[in-house]
């Protein structure tokens, strides 16, 4: 899946309605912005990084591919600018501007949203086992405060949904909620902290990053997005929320000064959670499918899930969960190659091209040699040898 991005400055100078295919896109993107995608000089791998003096390459970033140009500058301006813009009746008639207020993230075919299998990456060193072994402990600690119990519905047939409910092998709509928002809170924090971190090393050392960065805050990001979603379905208490504050800080600081000490072991934890994250969402959708949430089988999908995802006009709720699983393994196949790579030298090979959820969707990441041989492809395709 190549980041195929446009300027917006380029599709706003026109009056007409434009949609981009994937393959213009990217000649565009090869032609006009050739964003460097390794910074490897010929005499290393396709891992190393470039000296501190090699000369930038121009990158850009704008609508997503699938957009359709805005309309007319003048329209849009008259429809910001009206003294009645802010009003509710304002807001509901004003063009519909998409794209810019977001980093580049996956948007997925029905094909896609159904590739993603749960798998588990069995821990062989010992960075590995302090990872799974962490992931474990929070996870254990957060069910057994939410009261989340992993328990197969039984075989026997005749008990109702409120028998199941009561007896722990299905969760109430409102604990579904419940669970999803604390733990999309927490996940966008990660991704935040490693880009600070990467962003900070990057001016004290003035050099490139090799990519790390913005494939970091990309994650951040989309977890966020995640968060706001849900936000839309149900408001959190003001105890909810005050949880969330001191979980937050608690994780926000302890994530901080473990990155610092080992970005692997952190990032290998971040693939952990989000095998944990695929389950969950998995086992969620699976309910939902098989009417045990029918709470939210009428639902339709919120208006930003629709934007940010580009969903159909009449999504529903299942469709925004197969969507966030899809972006939960994504996280899980990146930071399980980013936790394979050696953080100091290597760089990012997903800065510039990812794999499509055939493969995010059912690998767990790529070892160093696979990742090496993936940024080669990403060279002969982008016609960089």
């Amino acid at each position: 899946m190549l980041r195929t991005v446009c300027t917006s400055t380029a599709l706003r100078a026109s009056s007409q309605r434009l949609v981009l295919t994937p393959q213009a896109a990217s000649r565009l993107l090869v032609a006009t912005y050739p964003r460097a995608f390794s910074t490897s000089t010929p005499s290393r791998n396709a891992l190393s990084a470039k000296p501190t003096d090699e000369k930038a390459v121009q990158g850009t970033e704008g609508l997503h591919r699938r957009d359709l140009a805005p309309q007319h500058p003048a329209a849009v301006e008259e429809a910001l600018t009206h003294p009645d813009a802010v009003s509710p009746d304002a807001v509901k008639q004003a063009p519909l501007i998409r794209g810019d207020w977001v980093l580049f993230h996956p948007v997925y075919s029905d094909e896609e949203l159904k590739a993603v299998k749960v798998v588990h990456r069995d821990p062989t060193t010992l960075p590995d086992k302090v990872a799974r072994a962490l992931v474990r402990f929070a996870r254990r600690s957060f069910d057994f405060v939410s009261g989340y119990k992993e328990k197969h519905v039984p075989p026997a047939e005749g008990l109702s949904l409120e028998q199941l409910r009561r007896q722990g092998y299905a969760l109430t709509e409102h604990q579904w909620l419940s669970r999803i928002l604390f733990l999309e809170s927490i996940a966008g924090v990660p991704g935040m902290v490693a880009a600070t971190l990467r962003h900070l090393r990057s001016l004290r050392l003035m050099r490139r990053d090799a990519g790390w960065i913005h494939t970091l805050l990309e994650e951040a990001e989309n977890e966020r997005m995640h968060l706001m979603t849900f936000m839309t379905i149900r408001k959190p208490s003001i105890f909810f929320r005050a949880l969330v504050l001191g979980a937050q800080g608690v994780f926000y600081n302890a994530f901080f000064l473990s990155y610092l000490v080992s970005p692997k072991i952190c990032h290998r934890f971040v693939a952990y959670l989000e095998e944990e994250a695929v389950h969950t969402y998995t086992r969620c959708i699976s309910d939902l499918e098989q009417g045990r949430i029918p709470e939210w089988e009428n639902v339709e999908a919120p208006e930003i899930a629709k934007d940010y995802w580009r969903l159909r006009p009449d999504a529903k709720m299942i469709d925004v969960l197969y969507a966030v699983r899809s972006d939960e393994s994504t996280h899980r196949f990146v930071n399980h190659s980013l936790a394979n790579l050696n953080p100091s030298t290597d760089i990012n090979p997903f800065a510039l091209r990812e794999p499509d959820m055939h493969v995010k969707g059912t690998k767990l990441g790529f070892e160093r040699s696979e990742s090496e041989e993936y940024v080669q492809e990403s060279h002969k395709l982008l016609g960089r040898h």
